[in-house]
């Protein structure tokens, strides 16, 4: 039977990506939208296949987020609400009995971030009997950043190096430029943080498969843009545990260059990741380069990272790379970074 889910956000994320990937995933039935507005909300249900019911925040209406909460015919929610609300709406989820799968970042700051573990903790969070938290991270779940983390595997080997390039241009028509809590962020790192910690996380993913830890960070962070603050660009450093050293380069102020790659090489070869490809390179037989490349459609991540969601229901128990201490490593990573671009480049332990 079908877990009743319902999908907390309207925004442009939860119509685009979460509403087809819980309607393409067979163990969810959606029955309930909320959104802050009333128009939000019906808007995305008049999207919807099923016609879920609509929720919203108003004094005058019974349809509110704790009538939701309520229905004993849902049994999960996906929390795809802004940065700053979604810790309050996980843990009164999670008290309503629900399970939750939220978005990333798993809160505002490490510090934010390690209350809420430690008030899942002390719930009972990931005992028998109590409701799953799990943090959606869609770059755990990439077909090419997967692909890529098998190749590691397989190549083997010491790690030499690694390198992680994001580039690209918030432009001021860009939709999600123009969502309010993202325009004039009340967290740190802009749009620094709400992508990075993604990026982290597909780069985490690689190392893991050398067997690779980041033991510290530098980074020299910059404002090109001023309706991009606090910082737009920045340009890191990162070591592992075994001493290795690799970069972190992200902007999104860069007009004229665009995309996405994360590589790393190990003394046997290297692998070099983006959304779309994945090419490896190793020594043939004869001492030779041997290159190999393989291609990927366009995938977002998101219906295989709710069908994960929907597996651990099941499974009673949250997936691994949903946990949310992944998570929080994820954001330590980044505020790290954050840190020390404040400090000048100083170095930041993790």
């Amino acid at each position: 039977m079908a877990t009743g889910v319902a999908l907390l956000g309207a925004g442009i994320f939860a119509r685009e990506q979460h509403l087809p990937a819980i309607e393409a995933c067979d163990t969810l039935s959606l029955k309930a939208i909320y959104s802050r507005s009333q128009s939000s909300a019906s808007t995305l249900a008049g999207a919807a296949k099923n016609a879920p019911d609509v929720y919203f925040d108003s004094p005058d209406s019974p349809n509110t987020l704790d009538a939701l909460l309520a229905r004993t015919d849902i049994q999960a929610v996906i929390v795809v609400l802004p940065i700053l609300t979604q810790p309050d709406i996980i843990k009164k989820a999670l008290e309503a009995g629900k399970h939750v799968l939220s978005e990333k970042p798993v809160a505002k700051d490490v510090e934010s971030a390690r209350e809420l573990l430690a008030w899942y903790a002390a719930f009972g969070g990931g005992k028998a009997g109590k409701p799953i938290w799990s943090v959606a991270e869609n770059f755990r779940f990439l077909p090419s950043v997967l692909s890529g983390a098998e190749a590691l595997g397989k190549i083997g080997g010491d790690v030499v190096t690694f390198a992680l390039e994001s580039w690209g241009y918030m432009e001021e028509d860009n939709k999600y430029f123009n969502t309010a809590w993202r325009k004039v962020p009340e967290y740190q790192g802009g749009f620094l943080l709400d992508a990075g910690v993604h990026w982290i996380a597909g780069l985490r993913l690689l190392l893991d498969a050398t067997s690779s830890t980041v033991a510290s960070v530098s980074a020299r962070t910059a404002l090109v843009y001023e309706r991009l603050a606090p910082v737009d660009t920045m340009h890191g450093t990162i070591t592992t545990s075994s001493g290795r050293t690799g970069t972190f380069a992200a902007s999104f102020a860069s007009e004229f260059k665009s995309g996405l790659t994360v590589s790393v090489t190990t003394k046997n070869g290297s692998v070099s990741v983006t959304p779309f490809e994945v090419v490896i390179t190793t020594k043939g037989e004869n001492g030779e380069k041997k290159v190999d490349t393989k291609k990927f459609d366009r995938d977002f991540g998101v219906p295989s990272e709710v069908k994960a969601f929907a597996a651990a229901i099941g499974a009673g128990k949250a997936d691994d790379k949903q946990s949310p201490e992944e998570a929080l490593k994820d954001l330590e990573i980044l505020e790290a970074l954050l840190e020390s671009g404040k400090a000048g480049g100083a170095v930041k332990t993790i």
